[in-house]
């Protein structure tokens, strides 16, 4: 069997490391488009306010946001259900997550062009155990001379999740510490954990938890079900996990980076994801957390809401942020590093964690795919 050392040495023999990649182009749509300008030419405001709101973090990027534009200023927004993750999140805990942070970068779209955006949540009951096809939210858009804009705003296009190492040797100032946490309003509770200690452990549980859902099978196939390699595949389906770079799309062309070697949890694949992983996750100066005073499904909204103005504050003082967010998953194979990680940070089972965010400054990233604003329009 090839050892890591043997594919390198095939990989740069073959010109696979040099920059620029080895895959070429896409071929397709832009899937970085959306980032650009967004909302250009739009006339109606619902539509100028969800090309920005389209541009919030989620899980997995599945980006699961299905809209409706009945009468002239009212947007449903509902959780698309064909984009859930029944592996990782069979709860759906981390999309509802997903869908607040789209309800806030919707909100301050609104309030850039002076617009207050009324939400109703939940206006047919909150959906349990999963969700369903009853709609999050109600969102009425009215003209408001009184409304301001919010200067978190301007850094929805420059906010982007940065998976990479960060730099042990500049880390995040207690200012910035306390400026990202006190973004997160009442009844959100807020904090971070920077001391040598408490970071070297949460990487620790960190590591494991990655490790655990990369060789669980259920977890590892639907995240290799939702794996797009190269920017052909990535063109194609801008959404899931995108691999691309002359290393990896060098491993794909050799038949090392397939979606089966990336379930196996023996395969060379896996084992070059944990040590990518790990070695990102050693590099973390400090963390954040945040959850609520329960785990109702407005919790979880309100804790998006919460997490998307963090990333946001955190985007403003040139810092760089990721979830890692194995460890609060709710699978069964999880369950022991769950509690460890809820018991660390004095969360309890009726209100735990909803975000473990290592924090950072890292090198500049490229944005997320993103599927074009007209896919997430149903009416």
């Amino acid at each position: 069997m090839p050892t890591r050392r043997t594919i390198l040495e095939t990989l740069m023999a073959g010109g696979a490391l040099a920059t620029g990649g080895c895959a070429g182009t896409a071929t397709g749509p832009d899937p970085i488009a959306a980032w650009r300008n967004p909302g250009a030419g739009e006339r109606d405001p619902r539509r100028w306010a969800l090309a920005h709101a389209i541009l919030a973090p989620n899980p997995h990027n599945r980006q699961p946001w299905l809209v409706d534009l009945p009468g002239m200023d009212e947007i449903v927004f509902h959780a698309d259900t064909s984009r859930l993750l029944p592996a990782t999140d069979p709860g759906n805990r981390q999309i509802t997550v997903g869908c607040g942070c789209f309800l806030e970068l919707l909100d301050l779209a609104a309030r850039e062009r002076g617009l207050r955006a009324d939400i109703t949540l939940w206006p047919d009951g909150e959906p349990e155990p999963v969700l369903d096809t009853r709609a999050v939210a109600r969102v009425r858009l009215t003209a408001d001379p009184t409304v301001k804009p919010d200067p978190l705003f301007r850094q929805i296009t420059a906010r982007h999740t940065n998976r990479e190492t960060y730099d042990l040797k500049a880390p995040p100032t207690p200012g910035d510490l306390a400026s990202v946490t006190g973004a997160a309003t009442a009844p959100l509770v807020a904090g971070s954990v920077a001391d040598a200690q408490g970071v070297a452990r949460i990487i620790d549980l960190g590591v494991k938890g990655f490790t655990r859902e990369m060789k669980s099978r259920a977890p590892a196939l639907e995240s290799a079900r939702l794996t797009r390699i190269g920017p052909t595949e990535i063109a194609a389906n801008p959404d899931g996990i995108s691999l691309e770079g002359p290393f990896l799309e060098g491993m794909a062309a050799l038949g090392l980076l397939t979606r089966e070697a990336m379930a196996d949890p023996d395969s060379i694949a896996t084992r070059s994801a944990i040590d990518m992983f790990s070695k990102a996750i050693r590099s973390t100066p400090a963390f954040v957390w945040l959850r609520g005073s329960d785990n109702s499904r407005t919790t979880q909204i309100a804790s998006g809401r919460a997490f998307a103005r963090m990333c946001l504050t955190a985007t403003s003082r040139g810092l760089s942020i990721q979830p890692w967010s194995m460890t609060l998953q709710e699978y069964p194979e999880m369950a022991t590093l769950y509690g460890e990680t809820q018991a660390l940070l004095g969360a309890t089972p009726e209100a735990p964690l909803q975000m473990l965010v290592r924090i950072g400054r890292g090198k500049a990233i490229a944005p997320a795919p993103r599927w074009r604003l007209a896919t997430h329009i149903r009416a």
